[in-house]
Formats: C-alpha cells, sequence, structure tokens
C-alpha cells in the first residue's frame, strides 16, 4: 500500500486578506504540511502589479523543492522577450511524472483550464486532474465536469480530481463526478477544520471560503473506488489567501 498525502490550495494570487502579496507565507504553510502533492489554484506568472511581477509557480516550486506542472487558463504575450503573462492552475510533485497535459475546460466568461498528470507510486501510476471551476454559472461547471470525467482513466485505475470547484460536492452540476468518484472528505477515516469550539454547527464541516469565517465547502478532492482515504483536514490559510488549504491523506 501506498501513502500519498496532497494539499489542494486557492493561493488568491499570494494575497491574504491584509492585502499583502507574500509567498513566503504560502511556502510555509505547506512546507508545514509536508506533502506529496500540491494542487494550486489562481496562480500568477509574470501576471502583474498585484503579485509583482513575478513567477509564483517557480518560486513555490523552489521553495517546496518539488517538480512544477502547469496549466495556464489566461495566457497574454508581452512585447519584445518579456516573458508571457499567464494565470491558471499549477501542481507540484515529489512523485515522478510519466506523462501531463494541460486541457483547455468548457463554458463562458473567465477562461478556465485543468491540468492531468499521471504520477509514478510504489502502487502504479497515480491520476490527478487538478482544476478551478468557473465562479458565475452552473451550466459552465456542468459541462466543466463532464470535461474532467472524461480525462479520467479508464475505470480500475486510482484517479483524483482536486481543486476550487465553486460549489458545494451536492451541487446539481457535480453530478458527472459523482458518476465516477467519491468525495474524499466524506470518506475520510478522520476529519478535522477550522471549525471554532463556539460554532460547533461548523465543526468537521470542512468549510474553507473564506478563510477568516468560512461559509462554503468548494475546496475538494474526489477519489475513485480504488484510493481510500485515512484523514482529511482544512488547514489554517486565513493569513496568506481568502482560501483554506485542504489536506487529504490518500491510500492506494
Amino acid at each position: 500500500m501506498t501513502s500519498v498525502r496532497l494539499v489542494t490550495f486557492n493561493i488568491h494570487h499570494g494575497v491574504g486578506d491584509d492585502r499583502r502579496h507574500d509567498l513566503a507565507r504560502i511556502a510555509a504553510v505547506l512546507a508545514d504540511a509536508d506533502p506529496d502533492v500540491v494542487c494550486l489554484q489562481e496562480v500568477d506568472r509574470h501576471f502583474g502589479a498585484r503579485s509583482e511581477g513575478v513567477d509564483q509557480a517557480e518560486l513555490l516550486a523552489r521553495a517546496l523543492d518539488r517538480e512544477l506542472l502547469w496549466a495556464s487558463a489566461i495566457e497574454k504575450a508581452r512585447p519584445g522577450d518579456r516573458p508571457a503573462a499567464r494565470y491558471g492552475n499549477a501542481l507540484l510533485t515529489r512523485l515522478p511524472v510519466a506523462d501531463d497535459a494541460a486541457v483547455p475546460l468548457p463554458g463562458t466568461g473567465e477562461p478556465r483550464a485543468a491540468l492531468r498528470a499521471d504520477l509514478v507510486t510504489g502502487d502504479g501510476a497515480l491520476r490527478v486532474v487538478a482544476t478551478h471551476l468557473s465562479s458565475d454559472a452552473a451550466r459552465s461547471r456542468a459541462a466543466q465536469a463532464q470535461a474532467l470525467v472524461d480525462l479520467l482513466p479508464p475505470p480500475g485505475r486510482p484517479a483524483v480530481v482536486v481543486g476550487d470547484l465553486n460549489c458545494g460536492p451536492g451541487a446539481a452540476e457535480l453530478v458527472p463526478l459523482r458518476s465516477r468518484l467519491a468525495d474524499a472528505w466524506s470518506r475520510a477515516g478522520a476529519r478535522a477544520d477550522q471549525g471554532r469550539r463556539w460554532q460547533l454547527w461548523k465543526r468537521e464541516q470542512g468549510l474553507t471560503h473564506p478563510a477568516r469565517r468560512p461559509r462554503v465547502r468548494i475546496d475538494q478532492v474526489w477519489v475513485s473506488p480504488e484510493v481510500g482515504v485515512r484523514a482529511a483536514a482544512v488547514l489554517d490559510g486565513s493569513a496568506c489567501s481568502d482560501h483554506h488549504p485542504l489536506q487529504v491523506d490518500l491510500e492506494l
């Protein structure tokens, strides 16, 4: 049996609720979790002033000593030999990579993309599909959910879908996911989150957004039947993003 720790985190282009861009805070949260695989959303690469023009994906990969995989949702050429301004999804891994691809997703509004990666474990390849779904229309999310299912391997091979899905796990638009996968939070043998003692009705609900007073569980991991979930935890990301990170300990 192989254990894989995975963290998904919408980093809000590195800006916390104090309006400061500070990648070191994000790197510290992730380093403390010590994940094998990190799936990040709202990542800037030379995108502009809001993130000081830096390559956030590369800097975080170096800080955590992980291999970087990338899928742009938005990409804009810049004059001369300046690198393109890119915004999208990053995957950082210490597991070997057998294959990966960036895939544009259907839908209206802001462009969305998925990152498909086959990661090598001691018990075969794990397919990871990482994404950030539309925030403006359930119809777009439904089409995107079906596109994610189309990126899964044949039944019998372990797979996970990871990211900020911008709707709860019971939403009607996620029916395609529920046809093949299960919500990892619900399957976890142990759960912990940021619910406070005086908010008993919020404890162990897995709420991730907004970080200071979370109300919704939109950051999710979905697993195929071949993947066990030993534990799930919402980590504290309140100082460095408008989301909390979600950590899951998987067993293959």
